[in-house]
């Protein structure tokens, strides 16, 4: 399994629904060659999120042509039954939603016995607090910052108070927790994010949309180090 660095250090996940999937392979290549630490995969069922995406047989595809980290996020209303699916298929890191999942302790158990990162995701209507108990089990902890299911949203501010007031609960408890997150990150706010607390930024048009994606994720690297 391709691991990430330490809880402290800000990593750049760029988020391959806003590549050109028909270019795919290239697509990664030119990730590996900004040496990215991982790439955030999006599942998305046409159920829990409005559209439908990419699944499994993508991810062994990927998995196949690169060592790179896939931190993959199944936007599903059924996690409970294709998580080893996806486990199976070569992710590193799982994050699930808790909306959709009916027994989540379970879930972060199997992810962690098949030797990966567990991880849970929250829609921004959702508090931290609803997966306090969880957070032993857990390595990263994705917080929305749009609502899911589109690319290229704007991202919401009032998240920012969830995500200061989260990272500062895991420090104050003292849990190495990758806190990840998603939604309409840019060059704008990644220095903001980066300070509220945030370990990892999933960026999908900030890296895809600038025509060099090495060149835009060196910016936004840049971006999220400054200050």
């Amino acid at each position: 399994m391709s691991k990430l660095n330490s809880p402290t250090k800000i990593k750049i996940a760029p988020s391959l629904a806003a590549a050109n999937l028909l270019q795919l392979g290239d697509e990664v290549k030119k990730l590996e060659q900004a040496k990215v630490d991982a790439i955030h995969f999006d599942v998305m069922d046409g159920h829990f999120v409005p559209l439908l995406t990419i699944g499994v047989p993508i991810l062994e595809q990927v998995r196949a042509v690169t060592s790179l980290h896939l931190d993959v996020h199944i936007m599903v209303t059924n996690p409970d039954d294709v998580l080893d699916d996806y486990l199976k298929a070569g992710a590193d890191t799982l994050s699930f939603h808790i909306e959709a999942a009916r027994h989540a302790h379970r879930l972060c158990t199997r992810i962690r016995q098949a030797g990966k990162r567990a991880g849970i995701a929250l829609n921004p209507a959702t508090h931290w607090q609803n997966i306090e108990f969880l957070l032993p089990e857990l390595d990263q902890v994705t917080l929305m910052t749009v609502n899911p299911g589109y690319s290229r949203q704007q991202h919401i501010l009032t998240m920012h108070n969830k995500i200061g007031e989260f990272a500062n609960f895991c420090r104050a408890q003292n849990y190495a927790i990758d806190i990840c997150i998603d939604g309409g990150v840019n060059l704008g706010n990644a220095s903001t994010l980066a300070q509220l607390g945030a370990t990892i930024l999933v960026a999908g048009g900030a890296v895809f949309n600038g025509g060099n994606t090495v060149e835009s994720v060196q910016a936004l690297r840049a971006a999220a180090t400054a200050g």
